[in-house]
């Protein structure tokens, strides 16, 4: 029972962290964390020591989802139907990285290989969506995921200074619309 308990907690401040991530940036306090988690700051401190602990958990838990997303929609929709609802899916990783870069940046031990992690990860799943929609005959050959990947997280972020995300959705279905062009029919 009581690792039930502890893992419910540490579900709870996962999910409670990252709502306060995206809308306050990882330097959001611990308190408002464990507020939203209902737990209390002791079980945060006992889960994850250190503030970077709790960023890296957020970070592996979304990319881990991210990387499950692609698979599940590769199943149960056409593969650019797939491949856009991925993309839509991503937008929303990325704003859950709000201010992760910078903390990313910073050295610290509990983030070293989460670039790799990622890249190792979500590209190979996007890669799979690709190639399925240009097998289709629905994009082009020839895109890179970890490309493509970076296109979407720079339509993704809002300018410096900017907190309105009102245009990733369709600055992100434009980019996608433009991987249909050149698209060779399935045969």
């Amino acid at each position: 029972m009581a690792r039930a308990d502890a893992q419910r907690n540490v579900d709870a401040l996962l999910a409670a962290a990252k709502e306060e991530f995206a809308e306050h940036g990882v330097d959001v306090g611990v308190r408002a964390i464990a507020a939203r988690a209902g737990v209390g700051t002791a079980t945060l401190y006992r889960h994850f020591p250190l503030r970077s602990d709790l960023i890296a958990a957020v970070f592996r838990r979304e990319i881990d989802d991210v990387t499950a997303q692609a698979t599940l929609l590769a199943e149960t929709h056409e593969p650019f139907d797939a491949l856009a609802l991925w993309a839509q899916r991503y937008t929303e990783f990325v704003a859950t990285k709000h201010g992760l870069g910078s903390a990313l940046r910073s050295g610290e031990p509990a983030y070293s290989g989460l670039r790799e992690y990622f890249e190792s990860n979500a590209g190979p799943a996007l890669q799979q969506l690709l190639d399925a929609a240009t097998e289709a005959g629905e994009i082009r050959g020839g895109v890179n995921a970890i490309e493509l990947i970076g296109a979407i997280a720079n339509l993704s972020a809002p300018p410096t200074g900017v907190d309105d995300t009102s245009r990733e959705s369709p600055m992100v279905a434009l980019l996608l619309d433009g991987l249909r062009y050149g698209a060779t029919p399935a045969t």
